[in-house]
């Protein structure tokens, strides 16, 4: 593989050097959103925390594939026992818990986030950045949560659905927070949020 490879990447290939580095610091930032703590409002045993914006925005700033691999390294690190989660959850345990789904849909919509974003040409919007992060920051996360908040708590589907309603507000200002970050981050920086586009001049060998 060269350095021309980039976000587009396929998993299961050697990324450049500075591509691990993007990746670990993400981790590492979805980790430390977690340091506030956790919040268990009107009884529902998922918490709320400000991890799900650090996956947002590494999905709009990584692009699909690091995204995706920055959540599995945190996951990874929280399986292997480091109480990386909100109120310093870590162990296999948590994935037997109730908010198992939404862990696990973290991976998925920050993947979906990324390949909107990447799809945006050399200057996605604030629009595109937006949709990018409600749709996989809350719609995907949300499809993966639900249900098996539903299996693991032996609720109802629809009273599952209606405990993650108190989620929304908080997550869609966390959407919106994270499209302006992302979008002053492109401004700042062109080349940092990927793009299907700057890919494809890149493994032609322009620049």
């Amino acid at each position: 593989m060269t350095h021309q490879e980039g976000p587009l990447s396929p998993p299961g290939r050697r990324f450049p050097t500075g591509d691990v580095a993007r990746v670990s610091v993400f981790a590492a930032l979805i980790a430390v959103l977690g340091l506030p703590g956790a919040l268990n409002v009107f009884g529902n045993a998922v918490p709320i925390t400000l991890q799900t914006f650090g996956v947002m925005l590494a999905g709009a700033i990584l692009g699909t594939w690091r995204a995706a691999l920055a959540v599995a390294v945190l996951l990874v690190l929280v399986a292997a026992g480091l109480p990386l989660l909100a109120g310093g959850r870590g162990g296999l345990g948590v994935f037997a818990g109730p908010s198992v789904g939404f862990l696990i849909g973290w991976l998925p919509g920050a993947a979906v986030i990324g390949w909107i974003v990447e799809r945006g040409g050399r200057n996605p919007g604030i629009v595109r950045l937006l949709i990018a992060c409600v749709a996989g920051g809350v719609g995907v996360i949300y499809l993966f949560g639900i249900p098996l908040q539903a299996a693991v708590t032996g609720l109802t589907l629809g009273k599952a659905a209606v405990l993650s309603a108190v989620f929304l507000p908080g997550d869609v200002a966390k959407a919106v927070l994270a499209s302006l970050v992302a979008r002053g981050t492109q401004r700042a920086y062109p080349d940092a949020v990927p793009s299907v586009h700057r890919e494809r001049i890149r493994a032609a060998g322009g620049r």
